[in-house]
């Protein structure tokens, strides 16, 4: 990772699209991988905040990257409904996993 400051947004970014693409493929396994990758990327921001500052033209590109970052969430929040619903009836029943068949 560069000490450039914007990377660690776009890192995040491609976790982000990484994530979705999982989620589009009913990969949840990776899906859970890749938001762990962008964790600790977002730590990892956070820590490199504190010393280095973002320019003017990096703090329009960091509003651009929000907003795709965000918009993939939406998308992947879409995909994942039906899977949560799946789970929580599962485990509707005193917190004990119900059989499916």
């Amino acid at each position: 990772m560069s000490d450039r400051l914007i990377d660690y947004y776009l890192a995040i970014e491609d976790g982000s699209r990484k994530m979705l693409e999982a989620a589009q493929a009913d990969d949840w396994d990776e899906v859970v991988r890749f938001e762990s990758a962008c964790a600790v990327l977002i730590e990892q921001l956070r820590e490199r905040s504190r010393s280095l500052d973002l320019d003017p033209q990096q703090r329009a590109e960091k509003k651009q990257i929000m907003q795709r970052i965000l918009r993939m969430d939406a998308q992947m929040r879409l995909l994942a409904d039906p899977w949560l619903d799946q789970l929580d009836q599962r485990y509707a029943h005193d917190g004990q996993p119900q059989l499916l068949h």
